[in-house]
């Protein structure tokens, strides 16, 4: 197959793995809709409830366990479903016989074909909707934290760990281990150390 000059020197994003093949062919086709859709309906939901829970009912308790419930949904569904199906990542946490925790990491073998790879669209949506909820998550923190607003603390903080785990597992999945991420900063010292 001929390629063109332009595939040659295009940028290629950070969270993008796609294969040439697949990047001119699937440019912004979206593949999941109903994963795309539910990636962002839980977390956007959760955080649309948390501001306007005080304008819509009295009841805490009812706001807490909402907010909770769609936090939770999200994890599940990030977690298990949109990340295999958007991006090919996948992650999971388990414990050894020797009570050790261990965290397995996964990512989907591009095809020849290109026909099981994400759309860059997928991937915009997963990456934007998995790095922006979290830092909203936080900036609400801080405000509760602020503004002494301390029964909406622990339903935050919720919104913090939950999405950031998340996040944090899917880092770990595109860039690989902690061993590698050092040794990718030295290597990348190191160069800049020889250049001066």
């Amino acid at each position: 197959p001929l390629q063109d000059s332009s595939d040659d020197i295009e940028d290629v994003s950070l969270f993008d793995a796609d294969d040439d093949v697949s990047r001119r062919s699937k440019k912004s086709k979206i593949r999941h809709p109903v994963a795309s859709f539910f990636h962002l309906f839980f977390r956007v939901s959760a955080i649309v409830v948390y501001l306007l829970c005080e304008l819509l009912t009295s009841s805490f308790i009812a706001c807490m366990v909402t907010i909770i419930l769609l936090l939770s949904c999200d994890f599940w569904a990030v977690k298990n479903v949109t990340g295999r199906l958007m991006v090919g990542l996948r992650w999971w946490n388990q414990v050894d016989d020797d009570g050790r925790s261990h965290w397995v990491f996964e990512a989907r073998k591009a095809s020849a074909q290109g026909s099981k790879t994400s759309s860059e669209a997928e991937s915009r949506i997963f990456w934007l909707g998995l790095i922006t909820c979290p830092m909203i998550w936080v900036i609400f923190a801080f405000s509760a934290l602020f503004s002494f607003k301390v029964k909406w603390l622990a339903v935050v903080v919720m919104g913090v760990v939950l999405q950031g785990a998340n996040l944090y597992g899917y880092i770990r999945c595109k860039v690989g281990s902690r061993k590698n991420l050092t040794s990718m900063a030295t290597n990348y010292l190191g160069k800049q150390f020889l250049r001066q």
